[in-house]
């Protein structure tokens, strides 16, 4: 199964995204991290986002074809970003399962924007500003998939994903 995670930054995705790929233990590609990497190794940040992503879906392929599931935690900001692990889903021949994450209290978003550590070497998150400026160039998403509050606490966040996957795949 490929478990696809989008949504602005600060709106938990990975911090979803990680929690579910330990349950299922799962393999879990952040676009951060390979980003993160790229730009350590000589890449400018114009030339890492859809690096990024290609790096991403190979490694995510692979895994696939060996039949473990994959939890992809991206901002998926544009059509074509979705639209690639869809298609990866497809050519697999595996579940795609499409997980929004959103922040609707502005001020709460702001504070984890602001408040946020950055746990990958070299990275440097978005500022709040960078991110409103995001939210500005986020296409609407009209594909199906579960948008999660999560304003919301952690553990009915994770209840209701673990209910969306269905009993078969919440639990390994």
């Amino acid at each position: 199964m490929l478990i696809e995670f989008g949504g602005l930054p600060g709106t938990g995705k990975s911090t979803l995204a990680g929690s579910l790929a330990t349950r299922l233990a799962a393999v879990w590609l952040r676009i951060d991290e390979i980003e993160g990497a790229l730009r350590r190794n000589g890449l400018t940040p114009a030339q890492t986002g859809i690096a990024a992503y290609s790096v991403a879906h190979d490694v995510a392929a692979s895994h696939l074809r060996r039949g473990m599931t994959v939890v992809a935690d991206a901002v998926n900001p544009v059509v074509a970003a979705r639209e690639g692990w869809r298609h990866l889903a497809d050519e697999v021949g595996v579940r795609h399962v499409v997980i929004e994450t959103v922040c609707p209290d502005p001020d709460e978003h702001r504070r984890r924007v602001d408040t946020r550590p950055s746990d990958l070497p070299g990275w440097t998150y978005p500022t709040w500003d960078e991110v409103r400026a995001a939210a500005g160039d986020y296409q609407r998403r009209e594909d199906a998939r579960l948008i999660l509050d999560t304003t919301r606490p952690l553990a009915d966040c994770e209840q209701e994903i673990a209910r969306h996957l269905g009993p078969a795949d919440a639990v390994r």
